[in-house]
């Protein structure tokens, strides 16, 4: 089964806070996939709580176990799309846009993406924070 990785995931799974379990086994079980755009916001968020050293190795951990997607004009316009909807910023449209594309569930603990009927399942991991 494919799971697709918000950035709110990732970072957390960086932080290693009380989610980082959870994501861990949804990476080492399943097939995880998300956005380029989406761990280039996992990047710029780590720069700038850990510096630039600990950004480089956490993504380059993150692309070694996950599968990461250029966005092609496809999924462009999927985020497009949803993004004129209104509520998301252009980073969380782009993963909502790859859970669609892959009719997977999109983990995050982002209450934007969270609140939205978007018809994927979106997987809480507030709770277990």
């Amino acid at each position: 089964m494919t799971v697709v990785l918000d950035a709110w995931a990732v970072v957390e799974l960086l932080r290693r806070r009380p989610a980082a379990t959870r994501i861990a086994s949804a990476i080492s079980e399943q097939q995880a996939v998300m956005s380029s755009v989406n761990l280039g916001e996992t990047y710029y968020s780590v720069v700038r709580s850990h510096g630039w050293r600990a950004a480089r190795a956490g993504v380059d951990g993150i692309r070694s176990v996950v599968a990461v997607e250029d966005p092609d004009w496809e999924l462009v316009r999927s985020a497009a799309e949803i993004k004129a909807r209104g509520g998301l910023s252009y980073p969380d449209a782009f993963c909502v846009a790859t859970a669609l594309r892959h009719r997977a569930p999109l983990y995050t603990g982002d209450p934007e993406i969270i609140g939205l009927d978007v018809g994927i399942e979106v997987i809480d991991l507030r709770s277990t924070v």
